[in-house]
């Protein structure tokens, strides 16, 4: 079972992004820390895998994940917003008992 999904829309921007990374062979990380209004942000980051990550494929895209924040992020779904009054990444997270303003902070 995937720690999250990653719709088509968050799929095409990150292959844009893998695309422009100078490192092919880093992976997409996506994790928590703390921090943010509401206790807890999101991180999304370029790296190698280690010991204590999970390594998933996504909607195609091999995706690290830190064991200790897939608690966290368990049915989150990643999006890629773009509009007039949005772009950018967007987390959904049914785990989420409150979120912050901005969307990039919450809490459980």
């Amino acid at each position: 079972m995937n720690t999250l999904q990653i719709t088509d829309s968050a799929k095409k921007e990150l292959l844009r992004l893998i695309t422009a990374e100078s490192n092919p062979a880093k992976k997409l990380r996506i994790g928590v820390q703390g921090g943010g209004c509401s206790g807890l942000t999101y991180t999304m980051d370029f790296d190698f895998p280690n010991a204590q990550d999970i390594v998933q494929e996504m909607n195609g895209l091999e995706v690290l994940v830190n064991k200790a924040h897939a608690l966290y992020l368990v049915g989150t779904i990643l999006d890629f917003e773009e509009g007039l009054n949005n772009r950018g990444f967007s987390f959904q997270n049914p785990n989420a008992k409150e979120t912050c303003g901005c969307g990039t902070s919450f809490s459980v």
